[in-house]
């Protein structure tokens, strides 16, 4: 028996260093309810000296037959075990939910936080040591990461990575972003059908999420700056065999940091969301990244707010010449030298001496790290655009904020004033935007309400509001367009985004009229509403809120509990603090 009390190999001090694994709890006893999970860890088919005394690995695995993005995250499950059975550590792999962008309605922007959830009670309630997250498509990384971060253990973070570039009629296509572009095309009749088939099936070649910087590679780019993978592991293409390395050293690098019980807290700190702020602008990133966060912050006891955007925004220069605001692809960018090059143009703007799980420093992982192509990553001298590529804007159709990507539109609508054309929710927008009724001109400033947390639900990518067909035959490729929703990573476009509170909730979106005047104005951060506050006044005096879709279920929980875009779409239940006691094992 050791000092203890507990008997050898049982997960006592020894194996951890000195220090007492958390699974020993489960195993290392001498109770009935020890015995009886040694038992049937046994009818899983193990042997004692394969998992007695050694690290416990959770590998939450989003992996699905229906996420392409992650279609491959079966085959990188079993790199990450061999990595841990390599380094002494126990994998055990747990399917959690799939959030495919694709696929999943209304939105699995409404699913976030309930993945968050399952991490999070996986977690904690099964006998873990340490965790390897494998995701990527855009919800499931803050997702997996706020589950992660409120349970607190060592994490390593094994993004899916970028699907290979598209290929149609020798152009090099951007998943997403030329999907937008080309189906505007045939809106104003310059391709036909044979072209759209074509398009199909070159749009799309591979495994992994989008290879634009849209919002699955802006949040695994973030992933990445704070310190939650390894060096260079964002931007991997999906079906690259470094990409299968990469999952195996995770699998060695977990049981380490389970050794060292160096935990997500240690990681996940103010300078190091700070620092993920500055890569998503330095990158002309998502607007998506805005929200998850200043979520993925809350879950780590950090208050990150849309000033900290703004404020970092004004310093940052935009390096990365990447689709949708630039030129090129993630493939380019792995190869022109990825995020440890990116970020070492930027290392006067990082907080350089705090940890990441690969090094003892962030200073220490870019050491070394070159660019090897200065037009897909560009240098300080030369810069995509001498600021952050996105804005938060504020004013009294704003109280609360709203944010645009503005380095993805069209520069001569930076400060724009136009009449409002008001659509109620997306569906009537949808069924009329193409009407000659409407009189819808260049000038005119498209407002969709009813699409915002509550109001989507969940907050859809409606953002990017189609352009009527028969402005599209005139040349005409972008307008000054506002709502509560949100818009795809890959989209572009003079989208306001994100406008807070809600027109669901009252919001002053929902008071507008068509034919009232709107002002844009990026450069002085404001979006402003032509009307007076006693006219405003008399119209929510007229307002009555919106029935409740949802009467049961999930959905009535998220109605019930979803905060604000400009506070995280977090469950308030989730987003507050509190002790969640340790389960006691028995």
């Amino acid at each position: 028996m050791s000092t203890d009390g507990t008997p050898p190999g049982n997960g006592g001090p020894a194996a951890g260093q000195g220090r007492t694994l958390r699974s020993h709890q489960w195993y290392g006893t001498d109770g009935l309810r020890s015995f009886s999970h040694r038992a049937r860890t046994r009818q899983l088919g193990y042997l004692p000296e394969e998992h007695l005394g050694k690290p416990v690995i959770a590998i939450l695995n989003t992996w699905s037959d229906i996420n392409p993005c992650h279609v491959h995250l079966r085959d990188r499950a079993q790199a990450v075990k061999r990595g841990v059975w390599q380094a002494g550590g126990f994998p055990l792999e747990f399917p959690v939910s799939t959030l495919s962008e694709t696929f999943q309605k209304p939105t699995p922007m409404l699913y976030r936080n309930m993945l968050a959830m399952e991490t999070e009670e996986l977690l904690r309630s099964y006998p873990v040591d340490g965790a390897v997250l494998l995701g990527g498509c855009d919800k499931s990384t803050p997702a997996l990461l706020m589950g992660a971060a409120t349970v607190d253990l060592p994490t390593v973070f094994v993004p899916a990575g970028p699907m290979l570039p598209g290929h149609w009629r020798n152009e090099v296509l951007g998943s997403g972003t030329d999907m937008w572009k080309y189906w505007d095309d045939k809106r104003a009749g310059l391709i036909g059908d044979c072209e759209m088939a074509e398009l199909e099936s070159g749009l799309a070649r591979s495994p992994g999420h989008c290879m634009t910087m849209g919002t699955a590679s802006t949040l695994t780019a973030a992933a990445e700056a704070l310190g939650v993978t390894l060096p260079g592991a964002s931007s991997i293409p999906a079906v690259d065999s470094g990409h299968d390395r990469m999952a195996a050293a995770a699998g060695l690098r977990i049981v380490e940091l389970v050794r060292q019980d160096l935990r997500l807290s240690r990681i996940l700190t103010r300078e190091a969301y700070e620092d993920a702020v500055t890569t998503v602008l330095g990158l002309g990133g998502s607007t998506n990244a805005v929200i998850h966060l200043i979520a993925m912050a809350g879950r780590s006891g950090v208050r990150l707010t849309l000033d900290d955007f703004d404020r970092i925004a004004r310093t940052v220069p935009v390096l990365a010449n990447l689709r949708p605001g630039g030129q090129y692809l993630m493939e380019d960018f792995h190869f022109a030298g990825g995020l440890p090059g990116f970020l070492a143009q930027l290392t006067d703007l990082l907080h350089l001496d705090r940890p990441t799980v690969a090094h003892a420093t962030l200073r220490e992982q870019l050491a070394g790290a070159l660019v090897h192509n200065t037009e897909v990553i560009r240098t300080r001298e030369k810069p995509l655009a001498d600021e952050g590529g996105l804005a938060v804007l504020r004013g009294n159709l704003c109280p609360d904020g709203a944010v645009i990507k503005h380095i993805a539109a069209e520069q001569h609508l930076l400060r724009h004033t136009g009449p409002a054309v008001v659509f109620d929710d997306y569906r009537t927008m949808q069924r009329t935007i193409n009407d000659p009724a409407l009189g819808i001109t260049p000038d005119h400033v498209l407002v969709l309400r009813n699409a915002g947390p509550k109001g989507g639900p969940g907050m859809p990518e409606y953002g990017m509001l189609p352009i009527p067909d028969y402005l599209l035959k005139q040349g005409v490729r972008d307008m000054v367009r506002i709502s509560d929703a949100r818009m795809s990573g890959t989209s572009y476009g003079m989208c306001v985004l994100h406008v807070a509170p809600e027109s669901y909730v009252g919001g002053p979106l929902a008071l507008v009229r068509t034919g009232d005047l709107i002002t844009l104005d990026v450069e002085a951060r404001s979006l402003h509403l032509h009307v007076s506050d006693e006219e405003l006044a008399e119209r929510r005096a007229a307002w009555t809120p919106p029935p409740n879709p949802y009467e049961r279920g999930y959905g009535a929980l998220y109605q019930e509990q979803i905060t604000q875009a400009d506070t995280g779409c977090d469950f308030e239940f989730l987003a507050r603090p509190g002790n969640v006691p340790e389960p006691y094992a028995g």
